[in-house]
């Protein structure tokens, strides 16, 4: 019976789900104890193809996933912060990252998995501060992974006498072009190449899979590697679309040559490795680092390619297109109505977070027709609220005011807040941009570091709000009015070391002192204008005193 088609199916697919979900929980831990860190560091490392290549390995080796990197510069390139060029040699390296990911997961250290299940459960559960938790988390992950692999064992040994499972492999064997295309969906399905890579791999080493399937199934990884990232920057801005289009040419591209070279010229002993699990390793490493090396001169006129396929979206935004969520119909209906509020409400949220995102810009270089794009969105921006307000007023009326007031009175103070922060970034943040454009100043580069790193920081809370205001979820909620405090301290912080580089006698410090100081307390005030949607959340769930909606 263990030996039964049905029980080989269904142990390998628990094995390959486990798989799946651990590597996932060691990158959202990743993710959750250096996410702000690391795209600090990724955004930073943009200066050269080499360098920005190498950090792009760097971060998919800890976040365990190159897909991981394409959403980080997704994030980047709305922004501005990041070009084409750079985003697509970031791609190449996180692939090569990637690949060494599969390999170290693949090593001896197996052997410590009961010790890093262990510690890491233990350190989940008793620690209360949140990043240790999440190292907790990581060594969970890591100790699952292994855990999966040595199941995939396990459940591949029964087969290897089966004369079905043989008749299977042979068929991948001989038929590398459907070996391929069946493993480009299936890491596309379970959103991981690198779990896919170490399924192949396991079974290969177990002798279940043959090589040459082995190897073709590999290079259909690759492919479905570049699907999962294509899915997830599908509506992203031009510049990470044409980025992630050209890494999908070449990886894909080359995935599907090495494939024919494969089939037309067997290579399989000249891989390196002394068992076929290694061997299946090493080709995936080698390819990516080939595909790197050819990458790098060629991202110039790839990216020209998809340029002129994808051309820039003509601008049809303007204050007349949008169509209000308010649905007037809905308002003998109140909980429909609190619904409507809440999709207008997360409209602004988006139309302010992209006034934000355009006006940091501003200072690196100012350009007036976008500082009037603001300036009409602002404007739009309190259009909207005031037709919140009323529609809001509306609802609380009559016999349904005492119970659903309280929620209108919430929802509307929201969008009083998301107007203000539109009139900061509009009116304070935009202005002293002019200011420097004007008078022909730039900030000193410690300086310009340390704002473009804060508003960073602050662009994440605001994303995190509109989480909360949609799902309204208490956990949420808290970790963004802990992010308040910290911002709050952090700007502290940044003033202080203002002041130390004043004292220093920084020339392009003192020119820009006051702009400096100013656009800090903007930054901030945009920050709690959108934090203050977590505390109705919090008030309604008992975690907050109503004394706490005054702090500051």
């Amino acid at each position: 019976m263990e030996s039964s088609p049905i029980i080989f199916v269904l142990n390998i697919a628990a094995a390959a789900a486990l798989l799946v979900w651990a590597v996932r929980l060691v990158r959202t831990g990743f993710e959750r104890a250096l996410g702000a860190r690391l795209r600090i560091w990724l955004r930073r490392s943009t200066s050269g193809r080499i360098r920005a290549s190498a950090s792009g390995a760097l971060v998919a080796l800890i976040l365990q996933s190159s897909t991981a990197v394409a959403v980080l510069i997704r994030g980047f390139a709305a922004g501005g912060g990041l070009g084409g060029l750079a985003s697509l040699t970031m791609l190449l390296g996180a692939d090569v990252g990637s690949a060494l990911v599969a390999i170290l997961l693949t090593s001896g250290l197996s052997v410590i998995a009961p010790l890093l299940l262990l510690s890491g459960v233990l350190t989940f559960l008793r620690s209360t501060r949140r990043g240790i938790r999440q190292i907790g988390r990581v060594l969970i992950g890591f100790a699952l992974i292994f855990l999966a692999l040595d199941l995939i064992r396990a459940a591949s040994q029964p087969m290897l006498e089966n004369p079905g499972a043989q008749a299977v492999m042979v068929y991948l064997s001989g038929d590398l072009l459907t070996a391929f295309v069946v493993s480009a969906l299936f890491a596309w399905l379970v959103h991981s190449s690198v779990a896919a890579v170490l399924l192949y791999a396991t079974m290969a080493g177990q002798g279940v899979l043959p090589l040459d399937a082995a190897l073709a199934m590999v290079l259909g990884a690759n492919l479905g590697g570049c699907l999962i990232a294509l899915g997830l920057t599908a509506g992203a801005d031009v510049v990470v679309r044409r980025a992630v289009w050209s890494n999908f040419w070449l990886r894909g591209g080359g995935a599907l040559t090495v494939l024919f070279l494969l089939s037309a010229l067997p290579f399989q002993d000249w891989l390196p490795g002394v068992s076929p699990d290694q061997q299946a390793l090493s080709l995936h490493l080698i390819f990516n680092v080939l595909v790197l090396m050819v990458g790098l001169p060629l991202a110039g006129p790839a990216l020209r390619i998809a340029g002129a396929l994808i051309p820039d979206a003509p601008d049809t935004a303007s204050a007349s297109a949008y169509s209000s969520a308010l649905d007037r119909e809905a308002l003998s209906h109140p909980r429909r109505a609190l619904s409507c509020s809440v999709r207008e409400l997360v409209h602004m949220c988006g139309i302010v977070e992209g006034m934000f995102r355009q006006s940091m810009a501003l200072f690196a270089s100012y350009d007036e027709a976008e500082a009037a794009a603001i300036a009409e969105t602002n404007r739009k921006v309190e259009r909207m609220s005031l037709d919140l307000r009323v529609y809001l007023a509306e609802i609380g009326e009559g016999k349904d005011r005492e119970r659903f007031g309280p929620r209108a009175f919430e929802l509307a103070g929201i969008g009083a807040n998301l107007e203000a922060a539109a009139d900061v970034i509009a009116q304070i943040m935009v202005r002293q941009a002019k200011r420097m454009s004007y008078d022909n100043l730039s900030f000193s580069e410690e300086g310009w570091r340390e704002l473009v790193d804060f508003h960073d920081q602050v662009l994440r809370n605001l994303q995190q709000a509109v989480a909360v205001l949609m799902n309204g979820d208490p956990s949420l909620a808290e970790a963004l009015v802990a992010e308040k405090d910290r911002v709050r301290e952090l700007s502290k912080d940044l003033e202080e070391r203002h002041l130390q580089r004043l004292q220093q006698g920084n020339e392009a410090t003192m020119l820009t002192s006051s702009i400096h100081i100013d656009l800090l307390r903007a930054l901030k005030s945009v920050n709690t204008s959108f934090a203050m949607i977590a505390y109705p959340v919090l008030l309604e769930s008992g975690k907050l005193r109503e004394t706490r909606l005054d702090a500051g």
